[in-house]
């Protein structure tokens, strides 16, 4: 990641001050076929209210939520989430969700960066063990692969593009040290 950028975490009341930035953080990963949970095409208004949702995770301790912002301007240029919040029975992992970077800001070493930083805040919450999943073939999976997360395997068929058609979904994980 080059000295332009850095990435921080960002506390509840932050992130609803910034809903309308993070929310256009999503809109242009949507709008480059993204397969990141929502539909094309993403209305302005369906993408801030789930970054109200984020927001709520965060003051309810069941997320942790990271941004990339340019160091100059402090536009938000990535995001990624650590969702923490999961059943009793699994109090040693995380999930690593939502890591997006916009078009503009790619091959920089964001997506990188965030992933690192989500695990550094995993490990600070006690996480031993953390698991994701991307779309087949995708630049996350190469991505994921390269910051040694092993892959587990490819369900066909797991999920939908933003456009409708179906896409094959690799799952991983990535063990932590303790401490």
């Amino acid at each position: 990641m080059n000295d332009s950028a850095s990435i921080r975490r960002v506390g509840s009341s932050e992130a609803e001050t910034r809903i309308s930035a993070l929310a256009s953080v999503l809109l242009d990963c949507v709008e480059d076929g993204a397969s990141v949970g929502f539909m094309a095409p993403l209305e302005r208004a369906k993408a801030e209210a789930f970054w109200r949702r984020v927001a709520a995770g965060v003051a309810a301790g069941d997320r942790v939520l990271l941004v990339a912002e340019d160091r100059a301007s402090g536009e938000i240029l990535g995001t990624v989430q650590v969702l923490l919040g999961l059943p009793e029975n699994q109090p040693h992992r995380a999930d690593v969700a939502k890591m997006l970077v916009r078009r503009s800001a790619r091959r920089r070493g964001l997506g990188a960066g965030l992933m690192r930083a989500a695990a550094q805040a995993a490990r600070g919450a006690g996480r031993t063990l953390l698991v994701l999943d991307t779309v087949t073939g995708s630049d996350a999976e190469r991505l994921y692969q390269s910051l040694g997360w092993v892959r587990v395997g490819v369900v066909p068929g797991y999920a939908l593009m933003p456009d409708g058609a179906p896409c094959d979904t690799t799952f991983f994980y990535l063990p932590l040290p303790a401490g």
